[in-house]
């Protein structure tokens, strides 16, 4: 087999490869006498059909299944032999086939280029002291509160800012709304959400009122379907209630959980506040890490990596609108927009990771099955599955070897980080 190779760009190679007439005559005579075994041609007997008209009759098939066998073996002793490990499959052009010459062809792929960490030691990076807001753990015991309020009725009164309503909404309908009519549609008075205007037209009204009346969208308002337009309501109250929220004290503790005081409750949280703050500071300074590792890259990347990143974060996203149940092909969603957005941190992301798979297998960082097993059961805990359901859901979907990169890269970021000088403040 004869190859040339050749040096599209810094990361772009291709090889032109001939591999010899008789190889290729022997792997068409290998092919036919398979069709010529099943093969079912009125004036011959099954399996006695002559080579010579096998091969006229089923040519095209029989040259496709020999360029299918050939090529790929080509390809990966050509690499293999110049020690090229291709980042996607090889683009192949310019076939030439058939039988009684040698089969040629070209095919092109992207290699990855040298990957230089440098010296860890010179890495500086700066980790922030941990620290919570003077009022942080008042905020948390609010909410706390608010979660734990209950909605009382609302008797011998109108509405108010902060009750919350329940109505039947006739909506007119508009050129760009088709409005409709609403059964029990609850609506918190005050709300960041409400229409412009919306809570102003129920103010004062009692339970059973009925009231029409228009409202007017600004021209910057958000959903730009409902901007600057006019659109008619017609509303019955049906229920009003009024959020009461609990005491304070040691008997609401109780209520949280197993705390004995308010002290004790308020204790807890401060805990847990500098946990996560810990836990944030953390990884803000693996991002950090992964930043400058990404610089250390000045040569080009193969753009198949980043489109596959690309995809991933597309795929991730579109997920989450499911979760949501948001259709993704519903969604007005610029996709070419999106995915535009995500270039540059796509991008950084490729390049972070090349650096820290070089620096792994430099320093032959591995992951074990007890490594995977842990991760496992940590996940199937914050999922409420159990470790095995998670393990055969990640091996139905192919997940455990990104799961063991993952690792991976996290262990290595781990060992660069006790090399590199990181302030703490």
């Amino acid at each position: 087999m004869k190859t040339e190779f050749a040096d599209l760009t810094e990361t772009r190679k291709s090889v032109a490869v001939e591999i010899p007439s008789d190889i290729v005559d022997e792997q068409i005579a290998r092919v036919a006498r398979s069709y010529g075994r099943q093969a079912r041609i009125p004036g011959f007997r099954q399996g006695k059909v002559p080579p010579t008209l096998i091969k006229k009759r089923f040519r095209d098939q029989i040259l496709h299944d020999v360029a299918h066998d050939l090529i790929p073996r080509a390809i990966d002793e050509a690499l293999r032999e110049r020690g090229l490990e291709p980042v996607d499959t090889p683009d192949v052009k310019d076939v030439q086939l058939d039988e009684g010459q040698a089969l040629k062809f070209t095919a092109t792929f992207e290699t990855l280029p040298p990957i230089d960490p440098g010296e860890l030691n010179t890495i500086a990076l700066r980790r922030p002291a941990v620290t919570l807001e003077e009022d942080a753990v008042e905020k948390t015991l609010s909410q706390l509160q608010t979660r734990a309020a209950r909605f009382e009725p609302v008797e011998g009164r109108g509405i108010e800012v902060g009750d919350t309503v329940t109505l039947d909404v006739d909506r007119t309908p508009t050129e760009t709304d088709k409005g409709g009519h609403h059964h029990d549609v609850v609506v918190e008075i005050g709300g960041k959400t409400n229409p412009p205007g919306f809570d102003e037209q129920l103010k004062g009204l009692e339970s059973g009122a009925e009231k029409r009346f228009t409202i007017h969208y600004p021209e910057d308002y958000a959903v730009k379907e409902m901007a600057n337009t006019d659109v008619g309501y017609a509303i019955k109250v049906k229920d009003i209630r009024k959020r009461v929220l609990p005491a304070l004290d040691d008997e609401f503790a109780k209520d949280v959980g197993e705390f004995d005081t308010l002290d004790a409750l308020r204790g807890r949280i401060q805990e847990d506040l500098l946990r996560e703050a810990d836990a944030e500071a953390d990884r803000n300074l693996r991002a950090d890490l992964l930043k400058e590792l990404a610089g250390r890259i000045t040569v080009d990347i193969p753009a198949s990596l980043v489109e596959r990143e690309l995809d991933r974060r597309t795929e991730e996203f579109a997920r989450r609108l499911m979760d949501q149940n948001i259709d993704p092909r519903r969604a007005n969603i610029d996709w070419d927009q999106f995915r535009d957005s995500q270039r540059e941190a796509s991008l950084d992301s490729v390049k972070s990771a090349l650096v820290l798979d070089e620096i792994s297998r430099r320093e032959n960082v591995t992951v074990t099955g007890e490594d995977i097993e842990k991760d496992v059961a940590q996940y199937a805990e914050r999922s409420g599955l159990t470790p095995a359901a998670v393990r055969a859901r990640l091996e139905k979907e192919g997940a455990l070897s990104r799961l063991a990169a993952g690792l991976r890269r996290e262990k290595t970021m781990d060992y660069v980080l006790s090399r590199a000088q990181v302030t703490r403040d």
